[in-house]
């Protein structure tokens, strides 16, 4: 008890150090000097997203709360509130946990981890028709203050962001969640998916689009990081009678 104890302490006190960094980097990033494009890219990628997903590693023992949907509702309601009144700082981080929340929630759907590979396999697919050519497209190409409310900012300094849509944080906060329940990587998962959204960023930036979809590169993050247990684990499964 005594050791679980000071682990939930030095967690907590890590969350909340990072969480003041973060939080403090919010408020003052457009007093910070412009710079280039590929300066804010980089800084973007390495360490600004990292830090915002790195609370989400640190609070990851909450994927076990009962209380998960309830709470992202009241996230989601309290994210509409403050965008009505202009807090868009507090907005932000509402929605931010709220995603995080609903997909913790969704976890508790899947009953083995074969679901969650089925999953990886399929929404690469779903996400890229969706921005090519779907309901994404049409949202961020034609009604930009609809993304720009919904989305989680990333901002760069001086101006400008990167913005990941509420099903980009969903399924990271899942397959996170994901490799913490059945016994995966948990960090390599958090860094290679961390860094997948950076690279995202990255041929975002090289290709001159206004977006791209995030989801293959994050399932292929969650995948690479733990093939060869997946694979061990789809050798080992029960085989059915003859």
């Amino acid at each position: 008890m005594g050791r679980a104890s000071a682990l939930l302490s030095r967690r907590t006190a890590a969350f909340v150090a990072l969480g003041a960094a973060v939080g403090a980097y919010y408020v003052w990033s457009d007093a910070l000097p412009d710079v280039s494009t590929w300066t804010d890219v980089a800084l973007l990628a390495f360490p600004i997203m990292p830090a915002v997903l790195g609370l989400l590693l640190i609070a990851l023992p909450l994927r076990t709360w009962r209380g998960l949907l309830p709470a992202a509702v009241l996230l989601v309601l309290a994210a509409y509130g403050c965008q009505q009144a202009g807090w868009d700082l507090a907005g932000n981080f509402a929605k931010l946990w709220a995603a995080t929340f609903f997909g913790w929630w969704f976890l508790t759907l899947f009953e083995a981890v074969s679901w969650v590979v089925i999953v990886a396999c399929l929404i690469p697919l779903v996400d890229a028709i969706s921005v090519w050519r779907g309901p994404t497209h049409t949202i961020t190409t034609k009604h930009e203050h609809v993304y720009t409310s919904i989305s989680i900012a990333f901002p760069a300094p001086h101006e400008g962001a990167a913005r990941l849509g509420p099903p980009d944080v969903l399924f990271f906060a899942l397959f996170l969640g994901a490799a913490d329940r059945f016994g995966l990587r948990v960090v390599w998962t958090w860094i290679l998916m961390t860094l997948s959204f950076g690279v995202t960023v990255v041929l975002a930036n090289a290709f001159d689009v206004s977006g791209l979809p995030a989801l293959p590169l994050l399932s292929a993050g969650f995948l690479l990081a733990n093939a060869d247990l997946l694979w061990k684990r789809w050798r080992e499964r029960p085989r059915p009678a003859a």
